[in-house]
């Protein structure tokens, strides 16, 4: 039996919908954030960094999103449903799309939700400091840079739904949590209807509206 380590309202979504996709039979053991929103660290008994998802599988521990997908379809996907054939351009976009999830969009959210906060996390005599220079580096450094990655998305998507090709793959399950946390978060003046679309789509998968039944509220599924 798979455990999932499973941080609420966090990128461990996309693990319980993966299962989900594949029909497996898993756990859950739920850990709930601090008040600094950090996961408690109780999960460094599962893994020295204390991040969430994790799993257990077969004696493994795995962590980080990429690798446990990974993990996931190449020990599970027997029917090679959620990965395209390999030599093939649309593996080729899998591939790409599994690793810009956690290697290129992930690291430019994080720093926008970092300075969306950063005036809170100051001294009160600090705070319209901190404001200023928080909306400075939103504005100059970070957002440009979001703007370009959701054009991005919305150019890829307009092709043909998906990230990865005609057809629903592993690399949709991976990207969902840039997309559903970004939107959240960036400008979107721009075009953004395949993003939606995409967005809508997703949601309506049995699988993902499974995973949040078995994985409890997820704040981003709304955004």
């Amino acid at each position: 039996m798979i455990t999932v380590h499973y941080l609420e309202n966090s990128r461990a979504h996309r693990i319980l919908w993966l299962l989900e996709e594949l029909g497996l039979e898993y756990d859950i053991k739920t850990y709930k954030r601090g008040a600094d929103m950090r996961a408690p660290s109780t999960l460094k008994a599962i893994h020295p960094l204390g991040k969430s998802p994790v799993i257990e599988d077969k004696g493994r521990v795995i962590a980080e999103s990429g690798a446990i997908i990974e993990y996931l379809i190449g020990m599970y996907d027997k029917e090679h449903k959620l990965r395209p054939p390999g030599g093939t351009d649309e593996r080729l976009r899998y591939i790409y799309w599994l690793h810009y999830a956690e290697g290129s969009a992930m690291p430019l959210l994080l720093l926008k939700l970092i300075f969306l906060r950063l005036p809170s996390q100051m001294p009160i005599f600090l705070r319209s400091v901190g404001k200023v220079i928080s909306d400075s580096v939103q504005r100059k450094l970070i957002d440009p840079q979001l703007a370009d990655h959701l054009a991005f998305w919305n150019s890829e998507l307009s092709r043909d739904g998906w990230f990865a090709g005609s057809a629903f793959s592993a690399a949709d399950i991976a990207m969902s949590f840039p997309v559903e946390a970004g939107m959240t978060r960036m400008d979107q003046t721009g075009d953004v209807q395949a993003v939606r679309r995409y967005m809508d789509t997703i949601r309506a998968r049995p699988a993902y509206q499974r995973a949040l039944t078995r994985g409890g509220a997820y704040v981003y599924a709304d955004s």
